[in-house]
């Protein structure tokens, strides 16, 4: 007689159409839910889905207790459930805003967890300590890089608590319409990260006809420099300096005139109500909405708790479970912004003749995720079940503390430049394919979604939470990665840190056309 397996699979609520496969399931193995036995009609791969129940074509499916997608034919119970039958088509939601705010049980003031961080003069809070040369165009890019490189190896080496110059280049500043949004973007996201509270002190490099003007961005962004007494930062413009090798000995010097007013600066304890933590998630698969990204959402609650921010992010991975935020919202204006997000979306993706299910991409098919609305419900979970007290643009400054929204692609390089430009000082990155990313001037943690993950990737994962299918709970993971954070705040490196990753990521949104 075939054994019956009650642990190869789980339910996640009570009436859902579909289970998670925790172990690989052989065709004809017999399994257990809810007392009933169903046998499996094909080899089903870890992190996808079963048919606990039969669903008629066109029927809705649930996962999470919320609809994922639609039966583009018949499903029987036992079946594997993916693309090969399941689609999307408009929920045509109902939306309900501020109708479930939840009360935040703050810890008292007394009890609230510190850091060990860098108080900087405009009394934001720095996990690292970084210079920077920021880059006004892709046409000063090679020259920022060469003023960085100078300063590698032994160069640092009598200002120990420097952690590196790093080179703020992208692929844009030029061919840009002058009055449009995009240009407006840039400037708000080098802005971020040059007044970032990772970043001690910062000059500029330009070509010096690029659109991106730097004195223009300056008094458009009203960026100063932290670094010195003076309010106007140090400009580099290489036509000005006279050639590449001119502007880098100029950048050199500027640069070491700042190490010592870097260096000056210590770690002292710090409340956790100064960190602003970005959560996104990359090379997602079927268990990051059961294991690693709940779990940062008990970090999420937990952060808030204390004080602190935590900001959900990749707005076209959100869609199709906003729903579920507009509730949370704070005010009805707080949920009609995302709703608008939304439709934005809509808007943008149609005019580029793309659609939002244009999203999950292959790797995440790869592991188990069929649709846009499985992958935003399991995205979802990062933000916690506290209230929804802001949502931001792009790169825009965050300025309320809690639980925060940002709008950005769910393209991992892109959203999380507009996080840190936003000011978030410490990422925390879920992936259950195996991402990599790392973004200076913020460290990123990585949280493996299963142990097999984990331990095939040991070297680039911070916290396993595939832990869970084996036991743990959420809340054990979510304390760990709390403690983590905290941690990695305080100093701790992080593998993307221990690599040297983080110099290439700077990936700022472009909306419009290159002209």
């Amino acid at each position: 007689m075939m054994n019956v397996s009650t642990d190869k699979v789980l339910l996640l609520r009570d009436g859902d159409d579909v289970a998670v496969v925790i172990r690989p399931l052989d065709k004809g193995d017999l399994i257990a839910v809810n007392g009933s036995e169903i046998r499996a009609r094909q080899d089903i791969p870890a992190g996808h889905k079963v048919a606990v129940k039969t669903v008629t074509e066109e029927g809705a499916v649930h996962k999470y207790g919320q609809v994922i997608g639609f039966a583009t034919r018949t499903i029987e119970a036992g079946d594997h459930v993916h693309v090969q039958n399941l689609g999307v088509r408009p929920l045509g939601m109902a939306y309900e805003y501020s109708t479930e705010v939840p009360e935040v049980r703050m810890v008292p003031e007394a009890d609230r967890r510190t850091f060990q961080g860098y108080l900087r003069p405009n009394g934001r809070v720095g996990t690292r300590n970084y210079l920077a040369i920021v880059s006004t165009v892709n046409c000063s890019a090679s020259v920022s890089r060469f003023i960085a490189e100078r300063f590698r190896g032994d160069a640092l080496k009598a200002y120990p608590n420097v952690d590196g110059i790093i080179a703020v280049t992208h692929k844009s500043g030029c061919g840009m319409n002058i009055q449009g949004d995009d240009l407006k973007m840039l400037e708000n996201t080098l802005a971020g990260f040059a007044r970032h509270a990772n970043v001690a002190g910062y000059i500029l490099c330009g070509l010096g006809c690029e659109v991106n003007q730097a004195v223009t961005m300056i008094q458009s962004t009203n960026l100063i420099s932290l670094g010195t007494q003076r309010r106007v930062p140090t400009i580099v413009s290489i036509q000005e300096e006279g050639g590449v090798v001119k502007a880098v000995e100029r950048g050199v010097r500027e640069i070491a005139g700042l190490l010592p007013y870097a260096n000056s600066f210590e770690r002292s304890t710090q409340p956790a109500s100064e960190l602003f933590v970005a959560t996104n998630c990359g090379g997602s698969d079927g268990n990051s909405g059961v294991t690693a990204n709940p779990a940062v959402g008990w970090m999420t609650d937990e952060m808030v708790r204390h004080g602190g921010t935590s900001v959900l992010a990749e707005t076209s991975e959100t869609y199709g479970a906003e729903h579920l935020l507009t509730k949370r919202a704070v005010s009805r204006e707080v949920g009609e912004k995302l709703v608008a997000l939304m439709r934005w979306w809509e808007q943008y993706t149609s005019m580029h003749g793309a659609e939002i299910d244009n999203n999950p991409s292959p790797g995440n098919k790869a592991g188990g995720l069929t649709t846009i609305y499985e992958k935003s419900l399991g995205a979802l979970a990062k933000g916690g079940t506290g209230p929804l007290v802001d949502v931001v643009g792009y790169a825009e400054p965050i300025r309320r503390r809690g639980f925060v929204f940002m709008d950005t692609p769910g393209h991992d390089p892109v959203s999380i430049t507009g996080l840190v430009a936003g000011g978030c000082n410490v990422v925390v990155f879920t992936t259950g394919r195996g991402s990599v990313f790392g973004c200076k001037p913020a460290p990123s943690i990585k949280v493996s979604t299963n142990t097999a993950l984990f331990e095939h990737m040991n070297d680039d994962m911070d916290l396993d939470a595939g832990v869970i299918l084996q036991g743990a709970t959420v809340e054990d993971v979510g304390r760990a990665l709390f403690e983590k954070v905290l941690s990695v705040a305080s100093g701790e490196k992080t593998k993307s840190e221990i690599h040297g990753i983080g110099d290439e990521e700077f990936n700022p949104w472009m909306t419009g056309a290159t002209l």
